[in-house]
């Protein structure tokens, strides 16, 4: 079994975006950036994604569905925030209806902030993320966990 990062599957969804975002990662899609250049498949099915790509905030309305959506997942997976909305809340953190980023309800393992994020900051995110993955891989098969890491006062990535 090769590195994960060989054709990693990624899962994108809209948590409440104005749409900016969702945009510019569908730009990476196209032939002017093509992200699938690093072997990367778009898919719609959480049971097959190894990353978890999120734009929006966090409201009442998405929680549910995010949390659903990353337990659907295998391990290892990746979740990479995308936008400054899905990193903090954004410009609409104090609204009544926003809980605030992606990390209110999951784990995030990349930030890319933006308004909106630029298909060269989200490509360097899921580059980064892949390393991530390639990194959960490897402590997966060694039975290293992020638990252990901490105890012996390591750092997790």
């Amino acid at each position: 079994m090769g590195t994960m990062s060989k054709s990693p599957w990624l899962l994108h969804y809209d948590a409440s975006s104005c749409n900016g975002c969702d945009i510019e990662v569908l730009d990476c899609l196209m032939p002017k950036y093509d992200i699938e250049r690093f072997g990367i498949i778009n898919t719609g099915d959480p049971f097959q994604a190894d990353i978890l790509l999120i734009t929006g905030g966090i409201n009442s309305q998405t929680e549910p569905v995010v949390k659903q959506l990353y337990s659907q997942m295998p391990e290892p997976k990746v979740v990479v925030a995308v936008g400054i909305c899905a990193c903090t809340g954004g410009v609409f953190k104090e609204c009544y209806n926003i809980k605030g980023g992606v990390d209110t309800v999951i784990p995030v393992d990349v930030y890319v902030p933006g308004c909106a994020a630029r298909p060269e900051s989200i490509i360097d995110g899921v580059v980064k993320a892949l390393a991530i993955l390639d990194q959960k891989q490897k402590d997966a098969k060694s039975g290293k966990t992020a638990e252990a890491d901490d105890e012996a006062g390591g750092t997790n990535g």
